[in-house]
């Protein structure tokens, strides 16, 4: 199965949905994105836009999900920030707490 998210106009995720992997198939039986999009954009709208997604964050580096954010420039889902305190990790795109949790466990005793 693969699996696609929406944009709104200000690339915001605002829903995942699952495709057959049969309905990303191009001529040639390869797995094409395009295909998924135009797939999509026939179901929902060709007004849609969308991007795939995956699970195992093979692509894009991260799972999308709803609220989350499509960066063209670096090619990745990013969540919402969860506090103005958390930093932004460029390698992973994912928000790093100010205290690492590992380095939490001896706080408040």
């Amino acid at each position: 199965m693969a699996h696609f998210a929406e944009l709104d106009a200000d690339n915001v995720v605002t829903r995942v949905i699952v495709v057959g992997n049969q309905d990303c198939l191009d001529d040639l039986g390869q797995e094409s994105e395009a295909v998924g999009i135009a797939f999509c954009q026939s179901l929902l709208g060709l007004d849609t836009r969308w991007v795939q997604t995956s699970y195992n964050g093979s692509i894009r580096k991260n799972y999308a999900g709803m609220g989350y954010t499509y960066d063209e420039q670096r090619d990745a889902f990013i969540s919402p920030q969860p506090d103005p305190s958390w930093t932004f990790d460029e390698e992973s795109c994912t928000w790093i707490p100010p205290v690492p949790p590992d380095a939490q466990e001896g706080l408040g005793e």
